[in-house]
């Protein structure tokens, strides 16, 4: 059985920082296009990274700067770094992994407030 786990998430001021992680069992990340995605409520799903197998990166312009994907195949978990925190950046952050399959985590609560 497959299982996406995220974590990191929670309360954080304006310009600071957090990382979320990714955690995969039941498949080998090395094979699957990693996304992060973010969804506030009332609102579509927003691609904000990804990172494919060769680890090539691309992020949307809300974040580019302020946000870099990772991935540790040996440790089988991917990785967000966001730095800079806007009040704009609290919402739902869901990982996603791609390959012929697509596999998504519960997701991690991210709040930016003073």
């Amino acid at each position: 059985q497959v299982h996406l786990v995220e974590s990191g998430g929670g309360l954080v001021q304006p310009g600071g920082s957090l990382r979320l992680s990714c955690a995969a069992s039941g498949i080998i990340l090395d094979f699957y296009h990693m996304k992060w995605y973010r969804q506030a409520p009332g609102k579509q799903r927003e691609l904000v990274a990804t990172i494919s197998t060769g680890s090539n990166t691309t992020y949307a312009d809300a974040v580019k700067g302020r946000f870099a994907i990772s991935r540790d195949n040996a440790k089988n978990t991917v990785y967000l770094e966001m730095s800079g925190l806007k009040p704009d950046d609290t919402t739902v952050y869901y990982c996603n992994a791609v390959s012929k399959n697509s596999y998504w985590g519960q997701g991690t609560q991210v709040t930016v407030s003073a």
